[in-house]
């Protein structure tokens, strides 16, 4: 009955049924599932899947496309392909012939009616079939399409259009998916496997692997079917959906639709560099249980992202936009905003001393990354060797609220606690930052104080804000260029000694969870982060071992052409040659804000400092320690100016306090005084010893 069916709709003309596309609509209509993120120069970078309900690669054309696969795909579905017009009268009869007689009957459906079925979605069969309609619809569509298609048409938009296997849809999704190559390069047992998966898509491999060996025996191929088999096995062992791709989500973000080529700011060679140099230091930091990181590389003309590392590869998180603490990269924003208010300058002397700070119901003790105390030290040798005590200092002098601001006011939105609430160890990085915040707020430094947002996408450059003041920002670059100042800390021989012009801060958290390494030149703004994503303490890793050597293979790939150059100072910036008494810094030249220069700077002896309690702080409340034990635990009383004064506890005196006091503790509240030669008390301190 269908083979008159058929020859009835032979009858008709071609007029009579009209909906399918042109060869050049159906190809505009494809759309690969994926959405390829490119480089500024459209260079490929990566390709995200954007549409969940298959798998679709790009349109290949018929000259890509393997011999072997378009001799197999006729072999198996259409061997009368090039003589008939659409429909295979000999087929069809065959077909009602086999309907009528056979247990299994067999359809007719040419490659050209199969097509007129994937370009209208009313043509698609049901579970139980197509109706008679339809396929009296599907035949005028094939008819149609021979009409107004060449063969090489109807076989290429075929190829694209048909499903092989599960969500593979398409030639291009189903050499990559099955066999991890193009269509251009498939062989005939790969050939055959793909033939065999059309009349068949979820069959069995070994099912799969008799239908590709009949093909290839029909087709006279020397390929046995033992190889056959083998590559059947392997394919379709393969999962069924690739790994969820990890993405950076700032990626994700450009590419809301399928099929599109979204062009970005990055540069795949600037990408490929920062991307090698991390990988290759974590690894060399395994040992130390460093196992993550991440680098950003921005333009400091344009804000133009040149480089986005969000991780190793390994992770979906994405360590450009994850939150940690920042340890002492907030430490130049800290001295800018000093200096800006001219409340102290480059030259200034800051004591590097112990220092008890009243926090909330306790006390803040800040130490140095060493341990150690310098005295009395410059604020460029504080800065540049990174030292915690006169930081500190300088935040009291400052004050929380103001610098808490003039943080928010770099960008850093993180910093969602008001100052209180991160107390004076805000000017150690107690707050959270991101990595791209961060270095923007560095790139800040960079453009004279001038703040702008970055862009992923080309965009015309965006007037920018003045948050810092041009002068104090050139001293803190130069301070923050300045290896000799740096040197007590770091020595003069590091990753942070480049070869050019540069200025870098380092910074390690609480526990050595994070680590930084942030800097710029006169172009580019580079930030590095390594830790652990899971929050796990790195083992003895500083600012100078861990993030440092990735900064500085970035910033020399940067400079390989020009080096960087410091830029001419602004105006209000003078420079004199500065002397200390007593020569607590070596003679030379220092630049100040113009107004705030000087040629002397004196240190005020201890004796000439007014007399006070410097540990315990009024107010503090101090804990037993269950695991010292009490024969050796001592708490400290420490004193400034205290020469010919004496310690007096609970009204009982104890001794001289021209030199630190070792009291053993004893539970409950006390009262501690500093007292003159007559016994007055020139400085209080009330404190709580809590537990055993």
């Amino acid at each position: 009955m269908r083979y008159w069916l058929a020859m009835l709709l032979l009858a008709l003309p071609a007029w009579a049924w009209c909906a399918m596309p042109t060869p050049e609509q159906a190809r505009a209509a494809w759309q690969p599932s994926e959405a390829r993120l490119l480089d500024r120069n459209g260079v490929p970078l990566e390709s995200v899947r954007v549409d969940l309900r298959g798998r679709r690669g790009a349109w290949v054309e018929l000259a890509d496309i393997s011999l072997a696969l378009g001799a197999a795909v006729l072999q198996a579905e259409d061997q009368r392909f090039m003589q008939h017009g659409g429909i295979d009268l000999r087929a069809a009869g065959q077909a009602a012939w086999d309907n009528l007689f056979r247990a299994r009957p067999r359809g007719a459906s040419t490659i050209t009616m199969q097509l007129a079925g994937l370009l209208d979605a009313e043509l698609r069969a049901a579970k139980d079939g197509r109706s008679w309609r339809q396929k009296f619809d599907q035949v005028m569509g094939a008819r149609e399409l021979e009409a107004g298609w060449s063969k090489a048409q109807i076989l290429e938009a075929y190829l694209n259009l048909v499903s092989f296997r599960g969500e593979l849809q398409g030639v291009g999704a189903a050499s990559k998916a099955l066999f991890g190559k193009a269509p251009s390069g498939l062989d005939v047992a790969e050939a055959t496997i793909l033939a065999a998966l059309l009349r068949a898509p979820s069959a069995p491999q070994k099912q799969v692997a008799q239908r590709a060996c009949q093909l290839a025996a029909e087709l006279k191929s020397a390929t046995g079917c033992q190889a056959i088999a083998w590559r059947a096995a392997v394919a379709l062992a393969r999962p069924a959906a690739p790994a969820a791709q990890k993405v950076p989500q700032a990626w994700r973000a450009l590419l809301g639709k399928a099929g599109v080529n979204v062009r970005t700011t990055l540069d795949a060679a600037m990408q490929d560099a920062a991307r090698e140099a991390l990988r290759r230091h974590v690894r060399e930091l395994a040992e130390r249980n460093v196992g993550d990181g991440a680098v950003v590389v921005i333009d400091n003309a344009s804000g133009a992202l040149l480089a986005y590392v969000a991780n190793l590869g390994t992770s979906e998180v994405d360590g450009v936009l994850a939150p940690r603490q920042a340890g002492s990269t907030l430490k130049p924003f800290l001295y800018e905003l000093a200096i800006e208010r001219k409340l102290l300058t480059a030259a200034s002397l800051l004591d590097d001393s112990p220092l008890d700070v009243a926090a909330g119901s306790g006390s803040y003790v800040p130490q140095n990354y060493d341990r150690a105390y310098k005295g009395y030290a410059s604020v460029r040798t504080s800065l540049a060797s990174s030292l915690n005590v006169p930081a500190v200092r300088t935040l009291l002098t400052v004050g929380g609220e103001p610098f808490h601001a003039r943080l928010q006011a770099l960008g850093l939105t993180t910093l969602t606690e008001d100052a209180e609430f991160y107390g004076p160890s805000l000017a150690l990085g107690s707050a959270e930052v991101t990595l791209l915040e961060l270095t923007n707020a560095y790139r800040t430094l960079a453009n004279g104080g001038r703040h702008a947002p970055v862009t992923l996408r080309a965009a015309p450059p965006r007037t920018p804000a003045r948050v810092l003041d041009p002068a104090a920002s050139w001293v803190i670059g130069d301070i923050l260029s300045d290896r000799g100042a740096r040197s007590p800390t770091f020595g003069m021989r590091n990753d942070l000694a480049t070869a050019y012009w540069s200025a870098v801060k380092t910074g390690t958290s609480k526990d050595m969870r994070d680590n930084w390494c942030v800097g710029y030149s006169d172009r580019f703004t580079v930030g590095v982060w390594v830790g652990n994503f899971n929050g796990q303490p790195m083992w003895d890793v500083s600012g100078v071992s861990g993030a440092a050597p990735v900064w500085r293979d970035v910033m020399d790939f940067l400079h390989r052409d020009r080096p960087g150059r410091q830029g001419q100072a602004p105006g209000g910036v003078v420079k004199r040659r500065v002397t200390y008494a007593p020569a607590h810094e070596p003679v030379r030249d220092e630049y100040f804000l113009a107004g705030t220069e000087t040629a002397l700077i004196e240190a005020v002896p201890p004796a000439r400092r007014a007399p006070k309690i410097v540990y315990p702080v009024d107010g503090a409340i101090l804990a037993v320690d269950p695991d010292i034990p009490d024969s050796v635990e001592r708490v400290l009383f420490q004193a400034q100016g205290a020469q010919g004064h004496r310690w007096r506890l609970d009204g009982t005196e104890l001794g001289a306090a021209s030199a630190p006091l070792a009291w053993k503790p004893a539970p409950g509240e006390h009262r501690l005084e500093l007292v003159d030669a007559g016994g007055k008390a020139v400085s209080t301190s009330r404190f709580e010893v809590r537990g055993n």
